[in-house]
């Protein structure tokens, strides 16, 4: 699986889409890929608009903007910096996790 998700991330780079969208885009993959393809996104899509959905929070922690879901509803919503400053927030609490 996590064969077929570098292709497909691969393609994408060909492509160079201006909106990305990833659904657990590295879930199936280690955690030095896990890293690699984000320092990879993070390089070649800065001008576009990237969406994540991830549980890694390392997939995440670098966005512009984080929204946090429980049960299909949206718990929170702000840049992770401001999220991890409020400790009270479920962002922060699944990073101390």
């Amino acid at each position: 699986m996590g064969q077929r998700q570098l292709v497909c991330l691969g393609r994408v780079l060909l492509k160079r889409s201006k909106v990305l969208i990833l659904d657990e885009a590295t879930a199936s993959v280690d955690t030095a890929t896990d890293n690699l393809i984000q320092q990879t996104l993070r390089e070649h899509f800065s001008d576009s608009t990237v969406i994540i959905i991830a549980h890694r929070i390392s997939s995440v922690i670098d966005s512009d903007m984080v929204l946090v879901l429980s049960a299909g509803i949206v718990e929170e919503c702000d840049t992770p910096s401001r999220l991890l400053d409020d400790k009270s927030s479920s962002f922060s609490k699944l990073v101390a996790e």
